[in-house]
C-alpha cells in the first residue's frame, strides 16, 4: 500500500470537523483540502460556516472560496482537481487533509466519481421552472417513475440531485441508476476517514447556536446582496433559500430563523445517514483527541486495513 495518507474528517454540520482538521493537520505539518461544495463559493461567507480568516491564517486550505456562485461546479469536476491537489501536496507531505459533509465530494475524491454525459441547460431551464412554478414534488414523481433504484437513495429535497439525474435519463434513455459505478477507483494513496458524531440533542443545540451567530455576523445582509441571483444552484441550499423566502414577505423573521434551524438539523441527519453507510468510516466524539490521534498514528504507521484495528 502507498505510504502516501489522506485523512478524511466527516460528519454532519456543526459536529466540529474544522476544529479537528487544523488540529491534525498542524501535527502532521500538512494542509487541508475542504470537501464542503457550500465552501468553495467566495460570495457565499457568512452561511456556509467556513474556516474564520484566523483558522485559514494557521492552515492552507483548499477549495475554499475558490468559485464563483456563478460557475458550473461538480462532483466530477471536484474529483479531477483535487487529485491534482493531492499530487502537488504529497510532493511534500505524506499525510494530507480533507473535510467537510459534502458526502458525494468525499466520495468522488476516495472512491472516483461516475463518468456522466454533460449538463444540458436547456433541460435544467425547464425542471427550473417546473420546480419554480409546480413545486419539488412533481420532479420526486417523475424521477421516481422514470428512476425508482435511484429515487429510493437519493435526497429527495435536494432538487440539483433530482434534476441531474432527470437531465441524463433524457440524454441517454437509460436510468441515472445505471450509471452509477460498482467498483472504487484505483488510488496512489491510502485513505483514512474518521468520521465525528455527538449526542442528537446536544448536536442540535450546537446548530441553533450557530444559526443564531451567523445571524449576528450579518448573514441576512449577506443575502440582501445574493438575492438577485437567487435561482443559480450554488444558491439553492439551506439557510439561503428560507432567508429569501424571509426578503419576498413568504415568512416572518421568527419563523425564518425555526425554519432554517429546523431543516439544518434535517441536513445534519442525512448527512449521518449517508457517512453511517460507509464502513471504512471509523467514529468518535470530538472531544476524543487522544483517541483520535491514537487511531490515526495507527493507520499512518502501519496502513493497515480497518478492520484489523480493534
Amino acid at each position: 500500500m502507498s505510504k502516501k495518507l489522506l485523512i478524511a474528517i466527516v460528519g454532519p454540520t456543526a459536529v466540529g470537523k474544522t476544529a479537528l482538521a487544523i488540529h491534525i493537520a498542524e501535527k502532521y505539518k500538512t494542509e487541508i483540502l475542504s470537501a464542503d461544495s457550500r465552501q468553495f463559493y467566495k460570495e457565499m461567507e457568512i452561511g456556509t460556516a467556513k474556516p474564520n480568516a484566523s483558522e485559514l491564517n494557521r492552515i492552507p486550505h483548499h477549495f475554499v472560496n475558490n468559485l464563483s456562485i456563478h460557475d458550473a461546479y461538480n462532483a466530477g469536476k471536484y474529483e479531477k482537481e483535487a487529485l491534482i491537489c493531492l499530487d502537488k501536496l504529497f510532493s511534500t507531505y505524506d499525510t494530507a487533509i480533507m473535510v467537510g459533509g459534502s458526502g458525494l465530494f468525499v466520495n468522488a475524491l476516495c472512491n472516483g466519481f461516475d463518468e456522466l454525459p454533460d449538463a444540458d441547460d436547456s433541460l435544467r431551464t425547464k425542471y427550473d421552472t417546473i420546480l419554480k412554478e409546480q413545486g419539488i414534488a412533481v420532479i420526486q414523481q417523475e424521477l421516481q417513475e422514470k428512476d425508482p433504484i435511484y429515487y429510493e437513495m437519493v435526497d429527495k429535497n435536494n432538487p440539483r440531485r433530482l434534476i441531474r439525474a432527470l437531465e441524463v435519463i433524457h440524454n441517454t434513455g437509460l436510468p441515472y441508476s445505471q450509471f452509477r459505478k460498482k467498483e472504487a477507483k484505483t488510488r496512489s494513496f491510502s485513505v483514512c476517514k474518521i468520521g465525528l458524531t455527538m449526542d442528537k440533542e446536544e448536536l442540535r443545540k450546537r446548530i441553533d447556536k450557530r444559526v443564531d451567530e451567523m445571524f449576528a455576523m450579518g448573514w441576512l445582509e449577506e443575502c440582501m446582496k445574493l438575492y438577485p441571483y437567487k435561482e443559480l444552484n450554488a444558491l439553492r441550499t439551506v439557510g439561503y433559500t428560507e432567508l429569501f423566502d424571509f426578503i419576498e414577505g413568504k415568512a416572518d423573521w421568527d419563523t425564518t430563523v425555526q425554519n432554517i434551524k429546523t431543516n439544518t438539523w434535517h441536513y445534519a441527519k442525512r448527512q449521518l445517514t449517508w457517512f453511517k453507510k460507509d464502513k471504512d468510516v471509523k467514529w468518535f466524539s470530538p472531544v476524543d483527541i487522544l483517541e483520535i490521534e491514537k487511531y490515526i498514528d495507527h493507520i499512518h504507521t502501519n496502513l493497515v486495513s480497518y478492520d484489523r484495528y480493534p
